[in-house]
């Protein structure tokens, strides 16, 4: 196993622990990897960023405590959190564009989710009425226009 430490300047305006030693920060990962180059091995640690994220996202859409006292419930929430990481994984692959698809759970849920709308059915289509006063109403009709352009799936 290799220990492989890192000493670095933190970012601006990060907040300097009781272990960082002359303002410089030490980052350490082991591995098991073995014939890899140091550099390999450090930017292969550092994608795994994404992986902080979505869990950064999980906690933000829900999975911070088990509301319900049954395990049975309590597995029925996780699978709701599931389903709304995944569309908040493909949502801004998909639909947004910009700054917009680096948006955190928290800002995508006060600028697009929580939109008043209404949805009206009239003869055999349905119609969706967004209110027109939204900031970001240009925004949500471009990603719903590039939402319906993608083929069906089946």
């Amino acid at each position: 196993m290799r220990l492989i430490v890192r000493k670095e300047r933190p970012h601006p305006g990060a907040q300097l622990r009781c272990t960082d030693a002359d303002g410089m920060r030490l980052t350490a990962f082991a591995t098991n990897t073995q014939d890899a180059a140091i550099a390999a091995l450090e930017l292969r640690h550092r994608q795994r960023t994404r992986a902080e994220d979505r869990i950064r996202a999980a906690r933000a859409t829900g999975l911070t405590n088990l509301p319900l006292h049954d395990t049975a419930q309590n597995h029925i929430c996780l699978e709701i959190v599931q389903l709304a990481l995944d569309m908040l994984a493909w949502m801004p692959m998909l639909a947004l564009t910009g700054p917009a698809r680096l948006w955190e759970p928290k800002r995508l849920r006060l600028r697009l989710f929580s939109t008043a709308a209404q949805l009206v059915t009239t003869g055999q289509r349905r119609i969706l009425r967004l209110a027109k006063h939204w900031p970001w109403i240009d925004m949500i009709t471009e990603a719903l226009q590039r939402l319906t352009a993608l083929p069906n799936p089946g």
